[in-house]
């Protein structure tokens, strides 16, 4: 029954399903604060390209954000995996390019491709310890997505009052019932024009040493 369920989870039909039930239950059952948005929408709107990074563990609430985006076409990289099949449907019902890729699976060719979309397109959203961990490790292609497809960096950070947190490599967070959630936009993080590979591990320690207190390990 469960094989059936993921099955038909990993179809068009059964990712819109999934992703309407998942819009109503945050909708109705949750209260959603929205916070320091304007900057970073404003510089979109102005033309500047724009990459949101998270971390895995909160991104399930990103799907708030889809609706509101959808004429920026936004792409975010999904692994190659059988749950990322279900991921991709449930993001592209929400008007998200999927870009299949990782570090073990295809890696190189999603990042291209993600630079290409964010280059074209203007916005991004990646999860920064993706799509395996470990928990609370930026990895450097955050980095190196945003600096060849010049685009700012967007730290965004999802909390709850309350919720349930998965017995997962990233503490997976599903906001109860009721809980108030805040969703933090953080000031944006521009680049250096040029970079050396000891540049790529200082930005990277930055936006990690930015991120980490709002993640729960």
């Amino acid at each position: 029954m469960f094989k059936k369920m993921r099955n038909i989870a990993r179809t068009k039909l059964g990712g819109v399903i999934i992703y309407r039930l998942l819009r109503l239950y945050y909708c109705a059952l949750t209260r959603i604060k929205i916070e320091n948005e304007n900057e970073w929408s404003q510089y979109l709107e102005k033309g500047g390209r724009v990459l949101i990074c998270l971390w895995h563990q909160q991104m399930l609430m990103s799907i708030i954000f889809f609706p509101k985006c959808k004429k920026y076409q936004p792409s975010v990289m999904i692994s190659r995996s059988a749950d990322g099949d279900i991921v991709t449907r449930i993001v592209e019902a929400g008007g998200v390019t999927a870009v299949r890729g990782s570090s073990s699976r295809g890696g190189i060719a999603a990042l291209r491709e993600m630079i290409q979309k964010i280059k074209q397109y203007r916005l991004g959203v990646h999860a920064l310890d993706g799509p395996q961990g470990p928990i609370g490790v930026v990895k450097l292609g955050a980095i190196a997505m945003a600096k060849d497809a010049d685009a700012v960096i967007v730290p965004a950070v999802i909390t709850a009052d309350r919720a349930w947190y998965l017995h997962s490599w990233d503490k997976f967070m599903i906001p109860k019932p009721f809980s108030h959630v805040t969703v933090k936009f953080l000031p944006k993080i521009e680049l250096p024009p040029v970079i050396d590979k000891a540049e790529y591990e200082n930005q990277r320690k930055k936006l990690e040493d930015i991120m980490r207190p709002y993640l729960r390990i």
